[in-house]
């Protein structure tokens, strides 16, 4: 879903590097308080060499176990950067989203979700988004599924819109698994292997090819008018001279810092220069470290939430 004209006026950036301890030549950090769209802002975002083999790019993810953001800092010898990123069950603890450490995935995007109302007898397979970065240290956001019962994740770089499936199949006719089958050849062509050394999930995508993209819809992310809210927010791109970009948005503070919409998050991450980008999860999660020391200020009146991943920036 392409985004429609609003007005947005482009945010300047101030270095903070000084702020934030010894960095990295290729690593640098950023700080914004210009408004947006009139609303009081104040917004941060990293930007590090993808190609500085000096960096490692990595992810740490508990199993029905959450941490803060420094909790995670203290317990992996201190990385450059640590930010939140799945998406999670709040009940659980569990990861909704894909996460790969080490090539390892140790969680994976829901792939389906039921309808509601009068549409609640059919469920929906969705692909949802994840930002990878591979051995070569080429970063790629896609959509992805899961195939067979070894969970090898493969990726469509095309938007895939979902697939609805009744939910009751005993009276399902021949009809119904001769279109199918169809439906899974034609889905098959979209989707091939994806090897990522990391990668986070979250969604939607909002930057594709340089242009906004807003998959709000074909991922089944936000319902309704929520997509236009304003909330403290968290994502992730990459540039096409091979930057890996970190942005978190600092919100839900009245006239000191009200967030952004999902619009107003894609246009900054065009602006910066993304290739291609995606939400993480925001709200009360979003949360960026640099150097153990906090960016934004989280919205939660207990300081950092607990999350059950995040991404890091480590040194080699």
């Amino acid at each position: 879903m392409l985004i429609a004209p609003f007005c947005f006026s482009q945010l300047t950036w101030v270095n903070v590097d000084s702020l934030y301890g010894d960095l990295p030549v290729s690593m640098h950090v950023y700080k914004s308080t210009d408004p947006i769209d009139g609303k009081a802002n104040i917004a941060y975002y990293a930007i590090a060499g993808l190609k500085d083999l000096s960096l490692n790019f990595t992810a740490a993810a508990k199993d029905k176990i959450r941490l803060t953001p420094s909790q995670y800092y203290q317990q992996n010898q201190s990385p450059l950067l640590v930010v939140n990123c799945t998406f999670f069950n709040t009940k659980t603890g569990d990861n909704l989203n894909t996460v790969i450490i080490d090539k390892h995935p140790v969680s994976f995007n829901v792939s389906s979700s039921r309808g509601a109302g009068k549409d609640s007898m059919t469920q929906y397979r969705i692909f949802g988004s994840a930002i990878g970065i591979d051995d070569k240290r080429h970063a790629d956001v896609a959509w992805l599924k899961t195939s067979g019962p070894s969970n090898a994740i493969k990726a469509s770089e095309k938007l895939v819109a979902p697939v609805a499936e009744p939910v009751l199949c005993c009276s399902l006719s021949k009809k119904f698994y001769r279109k199918q089958h169809r439906q899974e050849k034609k889905l098959s062509k979209l989707f091939s292997d994806w090897h990522m050394i990391t990668a986070v999930g979250g969604g939607p995508v909002l930057v594709q090819k340089s242009d906004t993209l807003i998959a709000n819809n074909e991922e089944m992310k936000f319902a309704g008018k929520a997509r236009y809210d304003k909330h403290p927010r968290t994502a992730m791109g990459y540039t096409g001279d091979d930057k890996i970009i970190v942005l978190v948005i600092q919100g839900r503070f009245l006239g000191t810092a009200e967030g952004a919409d999902l619009r107003q998050e894609a246009m900054i991450l065009k602006d910066l220069g993304c290739y291609e980008a995606l939400n993480l999860d925001g709200g009360g999660s979003s949360c960026m470290l640099i150097n153990g020391k906090e960016t934004i200020k989280p919205s939660d009146k207990e300081g950092q939430r607990a999350v059950p991943a995040v991404f890091m920036i480590r040194r080699n």
